[in-house]
């Protein structure tokens, strides 16, 4: 893509700001926050609210599934974007703020 391999030994944080793209960690957080703000703008009865309300029991989880539960992480994503859930119900004010630019243009 910009005529370096592997063989050349560049760090991934300089590679990435020789293509100018965003951090992949800040791009799964938009994307999470999309995601939950598009759950939050539905109505309470619909079919993907529902899903709140299921009770999951407590206590150690089975091997091979995330440590974090979904509201976990979105509690502390939301903490890193200084943003509340309120908030998701506008939805222009909503995607401004999580959004993440890079600083990369694709042409084709």
């Amino acid at each position: 893509m910009c005529g370096y391999t592997g063989l050349d030994r560049i760090s991934n944080g300089v590679f990435r700001d020789l293509v100018k793209v965003a951090l992949i960690e800040d791009k799964m957080r938009e994307t999470r926050l999309t995601w939950f703000g598009h759950v939050r703008r539905r109505s309470v009865d619909g079919p993907v609210r529902r899903c709140e309300r299921i009770n999951v029991p407590e206590g150690k989880r089975v091997r091979g599934w995330p440590k974090k539960s979904f509201d976990e992480v979105i509690r502390e994503d939301l903490k890193v974007v200084g943003l509340t859930e309120g908030l998701a119900q506008d939805r222009k004010l909503w995607q401004d703020r999580i959004r993440i630019i890079d600083r990369f243009k694709w042409t084709l």
